[in-house]
């Protein structure tokens, strides 16, 4: 990444520890997020950011910039780790050129059925600490691991098993997700998200994994594809919210606290949020009867991921970060019963 002179003087300036001892006074920190600036996820990021600064009594102020403001999204770990920015809340996915151990954590595909279980394993089964691993290296510090919920499947047929999607041409992204819809009989097709709908209705794709079920309804896509499984099953981001390490380690233990609080009480928001707005649609969708929605079983959801376990392997391999972060995801599953 080439870095500005004069962003990352204003990074530096930005970053100077003002007061004695282990205190920062008077933070003014930039982060970006990877989505736009209508975006729900944008407003409530807003909100945790004006939370910051009552919490501290105005030592830490926090401006959130929409995507793109400053760098691009695959930049935003550079970005912070040099004082570009000061942090990100953003997808690890975008980092798997980097190490393949982002995507695993970023979103092992099949792994978690919602953010509960996923939010369990990584505050309190040592997700946390190996992807704290992965990023401090670059300078980076996760404050707290976030997630957004599962994404649901929009589908021109139903699907209530497993083998309703054999042969079904499900809109993809390439790597983890379109791979394992490959292992359990679907035909896989990478499109842009910008083509989704005109894929639908040109009849180039049956399904589409393509973000929750409120955006999905409100941009129309039923009228082409008029069955969901929801709550989803397949995919479910994780958000990262990391700030640069050394203003990190230069606060002290009640500034850390109280970031990592307001990063759990953002996340928590975030679910309550986005799963509202998703339930309120339903329940439009439910009294138009315009779409027919479905959810897997316990027993199904076990099966694909004992389907989704070849691609894990896979992945397990291509660095000893990744195959950490595989075997300590499926020893929480296992544990938990989910495999």
């Amino acid at each position: 990444m080439h870095l500005d002179a004069h962003l990352f003087g204003f990074g530096l300036a930005a970053s100077l520890i003002l007061a004695s001892g282990n205190a920062v006074a008077k933070q003014e920190w930039k982060f970006q997020i990877n989505v736009n600036a209508g975006d729900d996820e944008y407003r409530i990021a807003q909100e945790w950011a004006r939370s910051v600064g009552e919490k501290t009594n105005g030592e830490i102020t926090v401006e959130v910039l929409p995507t793109g403001t400053i760098v691009g999204n695959n930049e935003t770990l550079d970005a912070v780790g040099a004082g570009i920015i000061q942090g990100h809340i953003t997808d690890p996915g975008y980092f798997s050129g980097k190490n393949p151990a982002f995507a695993v954590y970023g979103n092992m595909v099949g792994a978690w059925s919602g953010p509960a279980p996923f939010l369990d394993y990584m505050r309190n089964a040592g997700g946390e600490a190996g992807y704290n691993l992965l990023v401090e290296p670059y300078n980076v510090h996760l404050i707290r691991a976030g997630a957004v919920g599962a994404e649901a499947l929009i589908s021109k047929r139903k699907i209530e098993t497993l083998d309703d999607l054999k042969g079904l041409k499900v809109r993809a992204p390439e790597g983890m997700v379109s791979n394992i819809f490959k292992l359990v009989g679907a035909a896989p097709v990478n499109l842009p998200t910008s083509e989704v709908y005109t894929g639908l209705e040109k009849g180039v794709i049956d399904a589409a994994d393509y973000t929750v079920f409120s955006t999905n309804y409100q941009q129309g896509y039923h009228k082409y594809a008029p069955f969901a499984v929801y709550p989803g099953f397949h995919s479910m981001p994780m958000k990262d919210i990391s700030v640069n390490k050394a203003l990190w380690d230069a606060l002290t233990p009640e500034q850390q606290k109280i970031l990592e609080d307001s990063v759990d009480a953002f996340t928590e928001q975030l679910v309550t949020d986005l799963r509202k707005k998703d339930d309120e649609q339903v329940a439009v969708a439910k009294q138009k009867g315009d779409v027919t929605l479905t959810s897997l079983t316990e027993d199904e959801l076990r099966k694909f991921r004992q389907s989704a376990r070849d691609e894990w392997a896979r992945w397990r391999e291509r660095s000893p970060q990744a195959k950490e972060a595989v075997d300590s995801i499926q020893a929480y599953l296992q544990d938990k019963g989910m495999l």
